[in-house]
């Protein structure tokens, strides 16, 4: 009996110093309500001080800043474990570095994997208007810090948990806008602004260039500081009829992957299913039941394929607005993709933060029984990337395969193989013919070089790879590889390294299969891009390097970025700056500021191209700060060109409209890093006319004009009324029509201004009624032309070459050619009067296919088709380019198809 009561006064004492002791606050004693309360929501303000709270409570929680968002928020990481775990967490996070990197032997991995433990990330919010994200994160932060049942004290032994809000800028903007009105079956998420600062939605969409802070605070934690072994992204909503859609996902998955991806793919989801179906909660699709696949790099939960990274992304039905599980009859039918069915119901928000809840302890449940097994695969995929990158090693991309088969074919053709007898297959010569082919290897590295003409763009691209984790050498001397002469200060990218797909993705064309429903039919759209190569987007010249090697390379610090070499700048009577680097670009804003005249060359000067910028000598201290800052070095010069004429900065409008325009918001984010002026410029103030007293240039990037028939734009979303709005933003509403803005904009050129239009934005030549055509249509039995169908011709988001007319001053800077992203972009024919009309092409496609990354179907349609035009409208200019010039603020060669409109 006293060993009874000794037994239960021990208990009892561990369970007031391990739970009841530490006095947890519920997140109603914070916020005044339960998370996942219909019509509530908690604002960033709140959910921070929630956070420093537990923390605080809490011996199992520490609460860390990754760095601030763009609004200047600190941007909050909760690490949460056992107590115990603590003192060692430096040798956790070390261990998880050391396995992702895979530097060492299999014996030193075992050991590391002896002692380690799985190191998983749960985020929330990325994107604010999907509500359910953060408050997840505050009910999931609650039970780990709370609870005590043996299944949660188990993780904490065995676990490190990450819990990272991705967006608390937009959990702020997103909560304070829909809490305003008192009557709460009257609030709404239609918020006036983008919910990041910049680019809304998009900001899943930057994770291998990580231009904006909350994606480059995620990365460094992600490929740098912690390679955790499981990424958690959470999104909404789910397909119509389910709950949830989640993993494992439909194909085509990315070449490049270690296979142990995919699979690893499938044990997760299967914890997260089987564990939703053993609580009764129905509704979880998978596979072909949504749309989502692990092909494109990019986002939050994909580029963590290409570091071998385990990336989960769940989309959840749920709002505090209640809604309703609507019917779907084919959802109503048990399949592989929808094993459990959900029957259309009520649906409260409650419901969706209790299976998101659920699904996070699936997974830290999964790293518990497998824990040993993620560290030792996360092993195992960084080190055979390492081998793979060491020796000659072919990639299965679909374009081997069709070789194979090609060359089989040619070979029947002419008899060679008449009377072989493989009926079951090809002989094996055909796969050596290919994958034996020294020209089909993937490269052992690349390697930039110094003298490239933009050589500061290239830098940038580096330090895109960088913020992921890549590791970079850098020459300390001049050396020659492949017969090429390479100077001190270059770089090379070996592809012998861990997070090799990464790599090969960057510098490497995508090459996507022929995707189609059923052969003959409608091809099956991807989740986001096709093709996205950075390396041919910001027109970055690299090298391939294809044998094995040495030199007189020096590793960069892993996520150290790089800087442009300061340089001194020499006294002289004037400088030039070179038009073809596009840091020149802030060299010259700077200038103009300063007041400081600057003069543009009309012809070449010694080995500078047309186009670029003369300096006098008053403009030293300026160009002084671009050496050291930017990269740009200028020439020294005696006199000044004869064939130079003086610029001026131009009085920029840059179209936007209620709600923000992500395109838009990219080109703002680019306009602020090049250090121009601009005004952002609404349809109110459009139609409201005498333009040219305010601007010189207004542009137009992508949605918000109506289309050629009349009808809106492909942005279509609705708006309030004033009366719903604070009166701050009354000068957003409004829309682009026909009728009114559209003469008020052709008043504005035939006065003298300048439009430059982007993407859709290209509608607008319709309605300026000038003599061109869409060139993507054919010939209907009717007599009428239409839209190409999608069996015939078909280009999602991929890489395409152009060709420019490099004499026109637009096109300053540029080569011959030029890649850009082509993301279903119109495509223009000129019609004969063209010339007459002053309708000049500026850039088109040539008689070859044009695809250089990605996927498209049909090339031949492209033919000779204008992708970017100049037309003279009384005395202003009007100019359409096709293709995503500005794409995400990524395709920086072709930057200066922008930049060379902005002066005077």
């Amino acid at each position: 009996m006293r060993k009874f009561y000794s037994s239960l006064f021990f208990f009892v004492f561990f369970l007031g110093i391990t739970g009841f002791g530490q006095n947890i606050p519920t997140p109603k004693s914070h916020f005044g309500f339960d998370i996942g309360d219909d019509y509530m929501l908690a604002n960033f303000t709140q959910s921070e001080a929630y956070f420093k709270k537990v923390a605080e409570a809490s011996d199992r929680v520490r609460l860390v800043s990754i760095g601030q968002t763009e609004y200047g928020r600190e941007q909050p990481m909760m690490i949460i474990t056992a107590p115990e775990n603590f003192p060692k967490l430096e040798r956790y996070k070390e261990i998880s570095q050391k396995l992702g990197r895979a530097r060492m032997r299999r014996e030193e991995a075992e050991s590391l994997i002896s002692e380690g433990k799985p190191v998983i990330w749960i985020d929330g919010g990325l994107h604010a208007n999907e509500v359910v994200g953060p408050h997840q994160l505050i009910q999931t932060l609650y039970e780990l810090a709370s609870r005590t049942d043996e299944e949660t004290m188990r993780i904490l032994d065995e676990v490190i948990i990450l819990l990272v809000h991705a967006n608390p800028d937009g959990m702020e903007i997103m909560s304070d806008w829909y809490m305003r009105k008192e009557d709460p079956t009257k609030r709404d998420q239609n918020i006036p602004i983008l919910y990041q600062k910049y680019v809304g939605h998009d900001n899943n969409r930057d994770f291998y260039m990580n231009n904006m802070s909350e994606a480059e605070n995620m990365s460094r934690q992600q490929y740098i500081e912690w390679i955790p072994q499981i990424i958690y992204n959470h999104h909404q909503s789910g397909p119509a009829g389910t709950v949830v859609a989640g993993p494992p996902y439909r194909d085509p998955f990315n070449h490049v992957f270690d296979p142990l991806i995919i699979t690893s793919l499938d044990a997760v989801g299967a914890s997260m299913i089987n564990r939703l179906h053993q609580e009764n909660r129905p509704g979880y699709t998978r596979l072909g039941g949504s749309v989502f696949s692990t092909w494109w790099n990019g986002g939050l939960r994909t580029t963590p394929y290409y570091h071998n990274i385990i990336g989960i992304l769940t989309e959840i039905i749920g709002n505090p607005t209640p809604s309703e599980v609507p019917l779907v009859p084919d959802r109503l039918i048990p399949n592989n993709a929808n094993p459990f069915p959900i029957t259309p119901q009520a649906w409260h928000f409650k419901q969706s933060i209790d299976y998101s809840v659920s699904l996070n302890y699936a997974i830290l449940n999964h790293a518990v029984r497998n824990g040993d097994d993620l560290l030792r695969n996360i092993y195992i995929m960084g080190r055979r990337s390492i081998e793979k990158g060491g020796r000659d090693t072919w990639t299965m991309y679909p374009k081997n395969s069709q070789a194979i088969q090609e060359a089989y074919e040619a070979s029947r053709d002419n008899g060679s193989n008449a009377n072989r007898g493989f009926r079951s297959g090809v002989p094996t010569e055909f796969y050596d013919s290919v994958f034996q082919d020294p020209e089909r290897r993937d490269p052992r590295a690349y390697v930039l070089s110094a003298d490239q003409k933009d050589f500061p763009t290239a830098l940038k691209f580096l330090n895109a790879l960088i913020k992921s984790g890549i590791e970079v050498h850098r020459a300390t001397d001049n050396f020659s590889l492949q017969g090429k002469n390479y100077p001190k200060g270059s770089y090379l990218v070996k592809t012998a390294q861990a997070f090799r797909p990464h790599v090969l993705d960057m510098f490497e064309p995508q090459d996507h299969p022929n995707d189609f429903l059923y052969p003959g039919g409608p091809p099956i759209r991807p989740y986001d891009a096709a093709g996205w190569t950075l390396a041919y987007q910001m027109g970055v010249e690299a090298d391939r390097i294809m044998e094995d090697f040495d030199g007189p390379f020096n590793a960069v610090p892993v996520g150290e970025l790089l800087v442009p070499e300061a340089k001194p700048l020499a006294d002289a009577s004037g400088y030039l700056l070179d038009v073809r680097a596009n840091n020149s670009f802030m060299a010259v804003n700077d200038l103009l500021k300063a007041g400081i005249p600057v003069f543009q060359l009309g012809s070449a000067q010694g080995d500078l191209p047309a186009g670029s910028y003369y300096v006098p000598s008053e403009g030293k201290d300026v160009l002084a700060t671009a050496s050291s800052s930017y990269g740009v070095y200028p020439q020294t010069v005696s006199t000044k060109p004869t064939d130079s004429k003086a610029i001026s900065a131009s009085r920029i409008g840059l179209f936007d409209y209620y709600g923000g325009s992500m395109p838009s918001g990219w080109v703002r984010w680019m306009l602020e890093q090049f250090h121009y002026d601009f005004n952002l410029i609404f349809p109110r103030e459009i139609d409201g006319g005498n333009l040219n007293e305010k601007y010189d240039v207004i542009l137009f990037i992508g949605p918000g004009v109506p289309s050629a028939d009349g009808g809106l734009s492909r942005y279509s979303r609705g708006q309030p009324s004033a009366s719903e709005i604070d009166e701050k933003y009354h000068s957003m509403l409004g829309r682009i029509t026909a009728e009114k803005s559209i003469p008020k904009l052709k008043e504005f050129v035939e006065k003298g201004g300048k439009i430059i239009s982007v993407g859709d934005a290209t509608d607008l030549a319709y309605h300026f009624d000038l003599p061109v055509k869409d060139a993507l249509v054919e010939m209907g039995a009717d007599g009428k032309s239409r839209p190409l169908s999608t069996e015939k011709y078909y280009i999602p988001g991929s890489v395409l070459e152009m060709k420019v007319d490099t004499s026109h001053p637009s096109n300053y800077g540029m080569d011959e050619t030029a890649n850009i992203l082509f993301n279903r972009s119109p495509v223009f024919e000129l019609s004969p009067a063209a010339p007459n009309a002053g309708v000049k092409p500026l850039a088109w496609f040539g008689e070859e296919p044009p695809l250089k990354s990605g996927w498209a179907w049909g090339q031949s349609y492209l033919s000779n088709g204008v992708t970017a035009f100049e037309a003279k409208m009384g005395e202003g200019y009007f100019y359409a380019y096709t293709p995503e010039i500005t794409f995400r603020a990524q395709s920086h060669g072709t930057f200066k198809l922008l930049f060379n409109h902005l002066y005077q």
